[in-house]
């Protein structure tokens, strides 16, 4: 829902930033990686307990899976780029849950469950549409950019990045958190489903 207007107001950094490690000879999927592997370790903090580095390690990952489209636009765009990025992307969001459930399975296990459920149902969403909408040669308004059609909702990686930053700060509440965003999740995949069988028909 937020997707859009943070990468607008954060696109002339980004730009700036991707430029500098363009000149270093930095590339888009070395950067997408990088990030990711920077994510895993975030998991592994939130798994040990240790919740404020695991959430810094978050965003840091998050960041560099901002920069690795930023570099992509300045040099040249790949299908492979693309298919990477999306691809460790939803890893990384799974891991998030899962690394909870780790560092207290007779709190989180059954949460966590639940969200990661949740999140099948938003990415299956997500990349079903895709898909069709490449069959049928459909174009995204809203973010014109990207490797592929993406779908909206009221779940972005805005507000799961937000809700994974409650989680790290108030772990005690994970269980309500997790609860909360499946539910918000659970919409997201309802609207999805209503709007694709609309625009499809």
């Amino acid at each position: 829902m937020l997707d859009k207007a943070i990468q607008h107001a954060l696109r002339p950094l980004m730009t700036q930033a991707a430029r500098g490690l363009v000149h270093l000879g930095a590339g888009a999927d070395a950067i997408s990686f990088v990030g990711f592997a920077i994510g895993v370790l975030a998991a592994a903090a939130i798994a040990c307990q240790l919740y404020l580095t695991g959430l810094a390690l978050l965003l840091l990952s998050r960041l560099m899976d901002g920069l690795d489209g930023a570099v992509a636009r300045a040099t040249a765009p790949t299908d492979r780029g693309g298919f990477l990025d999306i691809t460790l992307d939803f890893v990384f969001y799974a891991s998030i849950p899962l690394a909870f459930a780790l560092a207290d399975p007779a709190a989180n296990a059954l949460p966590a469950a639940v969200l990661l459920a949740s999140f099948i149902g938003t990415g299956s969403s997500f990349l079903a549409f895709a898909a069709v909408a490449e069959k049928r040669q459909l174009d995204s308004l809203a973010f014109p950019d990207k490797s592929f059609y993406f779908l909206g909702g009221l779940t972005e990686a805005t507000e799961t990045i937000t809700a994974f930053a409650a989680m790290c700060l108030w772990p005690q509440w994970f269980p309500h958190l997790a609860y909360g965003f499946a539910a918000l999740c659970g919409i997201t995949t309802v609207l999805r489903l209503v709007w694709g069988w609309q625009r499809l028909r």
